[in-house]
C-alpha cells in the first residue's frame, strides 16, 4: 500500500501473474492495510460511460472506510479531503482504476469519495467498514468548482438526482455537515 498526498488515502498496486490461461492477483489482503479495517458490507455497482457517483461521505464516528476496485472497465477514482481542520482540507487525489492494472484505493473514514466511469461500462466493487446507513450518509455536489476536481474533458457527467441536489462544499461547511479532522484522528487511533 502506497500512501497518497492525503492522510488516510492509500493505493494498492497488485502484482498480476499472467500465463496463457489468464491472470491471477491478490486483490485484497488485510495484512497489507496500514490499519485495521473491519469488513461490514461489500457493494457492487455497474455504470455506463460518464456516470459520476459521489462525492459521498458518512458521519464520523463511525464513518465508512472503503477499499475500492474496478473489476471491469475503467473509472476515475476521486478522494477529497473534506475534514474541517485538516492540513490538506480541499485537496483532491485521483487515480484511474481499471481491469488491466487491477489497482485499488483505500479511503479512510471522513474523506469524500467519488468515481466516474471512463469506459462504456464499468463495474466497481467496494468493501466497506460499516453498512449503509442513510441517516448518516451525505454528499457534496461533484461538479462544485470549489472542489477543483479535474473530471475528464468531453465527457457529459451523468448524476443521480440525489447527487445533483447535493450541497456545495461551502454550503456543507456552513451547515456543519463536514467531518471534523480532530474527531477523525481520534477515531483512527482506535483502529490500530
Amino acid at each position: 500500500m502506497d500512501p497518497l498526498g492525503i492522510d488516510g488515502v492509500w493505493r494498492h498496486t497488485p502484482h498480476v501473474h499472467t500465463d496463457p490461461r489468464g491472470s491471477f492477483l491478490e486483490a485484497y489482503r488485510a495484512a497489507d492495510l496500514p490499519r485495521r479495517f473491519d469488513l461490514a458490507q461489500i457493494n457492487c455497482s455497474t455504470s455506463g460511460a460518464g456516470v459520476l457517483r459521489g462525492v459521498h461521505f458518512a458521519d464520523v464516528p463511525p464513518g465508512q472506510a472503503k477499499y475500492v476496485m474496478c473489476v471491469s472497465g475503467s473509472v476515475l477514482d476521486v478522494v477529497v479531503d473534506i475534514r474541517v481542520g485538516s492540513p490538506t482540507f480541499g485537496r483532491v487525489e485521483t487515480a484511474v482504476l481499471d481491469d488491466e492494472t487491477r489497482g485499488a484505493m483505500f479511503v479512510a473514514e471522513g474523506l469524500g469519495h467519488a468515481f466516474m466511469a471512463l469506459s462504456e461500462q464499468a463495474t466497481v466493487v467496494y468493501l466497506c467498514s460499516e453498512p449503509y446507513n442513510p441517516g448518516r450518509e451525505h454528499g457534496i455536489h461533484p461538479l462544485d468548482p470549489a472542489l477543483g476536481i479535474a473530471w475528464p474533458a468531453g465527457v457529459e457527467p451523468v448524476l443521480s438526482d440525489k447527487d445533483a441536489k447535493a450541497p456545495s462544499l461551502e454550503e456543507a461547511l456552513a451547515t456543519g455537515l463536514l467531518p471534523d479532522y480532530r474527531r477523525c484522528q481520534e477515531f483512527y487511533a482506535t483502529l490500530h
